[in-house]
């Protein structure tokens, strides 16, 4: 257990590794309660949402979810996250727990103005669990009448999951298909212990903060605080994708088009290591011998059994470039490959 955000919080509980396989060939359980809840509601709380965020919510139906930025005036992220549309007028944004009150305090000044449009945090309202693997729909449907496979990806349906009242959402931060579900912290132990009495079959196996790291990764999912921050733009971490540039004017819009027609000096890019060596965030990249970048995240990976990780590097970088890394004061090789680094098998 470790403290982060105000929480304590499970790095591992039988073994990174183990929990990382069990994942990737099962199901992992994970309480990821600590992530923060945002409501904005009210008659322009579309239009709120537009402002502050890069990807276009009017796309949304009542039910479905996109992931987006929530923009600075330069193009870079005060955060990450999920917006869920709730109702025609009423948007629930899932954040970063270390990034609740900094978000809460943004999103209200910068939609002053807009009109009719609140902001609440609504954090402990909710606790938040997780069943991600291949057997994650065989082990939450006998648990619920929702249909679970009427659920599209990015969707989200309401109902009861152990005779508990909440929120089903077929999302996740693991590579793999699975569901997060949006339960009431009082009722939260007793959903969780019917998921894994669910589970017992299927060898679901509680997983850690660890574990989502190196699945996350090995999906080339953006960690804020070190792939994505205020001082990276969404075009430099290559997610122009979360743009929307037909729906209007958003906060940062002007820096990413002035960025955009300019071209990009630094880009985010996936690498293996060539040499035998682990890069964590923060290492070095050396071009030439000069420092051209460094190391946001890295591991060595329980599925693939390489050691991988993503980087800054220069954007005239070609796409298979070969570079050093410092590692604790000595040089590995390493060369740029394209992510994500896995994609899970479409059945």
């Amino acid at each position: 257990m470790v403290p982060f955000a105000g929480w304590d919080m499970p790095v591992e509980y039988s073994g990174i590794t183990a929990e990382h396989m069990a994942v990737r060939a099962s199901a992992g359980l994970f309480d990821v309660s600590h992530m923060g809840e945002i409501e904005v509601a009210g008659a322009d709380a579309l239009a709120a949402i537009q402002r502050i965020t890069s990807n276009d919510a009017s796309r949304l139906s009542i039910g479905q979810a996109q992931y987006a930025g929530l923009m600075m005036p330069n193009g870079a992220f005060v955060d990450d996250l999920l917006v869920y549309r709730l109702a025609a007028d009423h948007f629930l944004l899932v954040v970063n727990a270390s990034n609740v009150a900094k978000d809460v305090a943004w999103i209200r000044e910068q939609i002053k103005g807009i009109g009719d449009a609140v902001t609440v945090d609504s954090s402990s309202r909710y606790a938040l669990i997780a069943v991600q693997g291949p057997a994650a729909r065989q082990i939450v449907q006998p648990l619920t009448g929702v249909d679970l496979g009427a659920i599209k990806y990015y969707w989200f349906a309401h109902g009861e999951i152990a005779s508990v009242r909440g929120t089903i959402s077929r999302t996740g931060y693991t590579g793999e298909d699975g569901y997060e579900l949006f339960v009431p912290p009082a009722s939260a132990p007793r959903v969780w212990d019917a998921l894994l009495d669910a589970g017992k079959s299927f060898d679901l196996t509680p997983a850690g903060l660890g574990a989502r790291d190196t699945l996350r990764l090995e999906a080339a999912m953006r960690l804020y605080g070190n792939d994505i921050d205020d001082t990276t733009t969404v075009l430099e971490a290559d997610l122009e994708w979360i743009v929307s540039w037909t729906k209007g004017g958003f906060i940062g819009r002007a820096a990413l088009e002035a960025q955009k027609e300019a071209g990009l000096t630094r880009r985010l890019v996936g690498f293996e290591m060539i040499d035998r060596a682990i890069a964590r965030q923060g290492h070095p990249v050396l071009i030439g011998g000069m420092a051209a970048g460094h190391v946001t995240s890295g591991t060595q990976t329980p599925f693939l059994k390489k050691a991988i990780g993503m980087a800054y590097v220069p954007a005239s970088a070609p796409p298979d470039a070969e570079f050093d890394i410092d590692v604790r004061n000595r040089r590995a090789r390493a060369r740029i490959v394209p992510l994500p680094f896995y994609k899970r098998p479409r059945s």
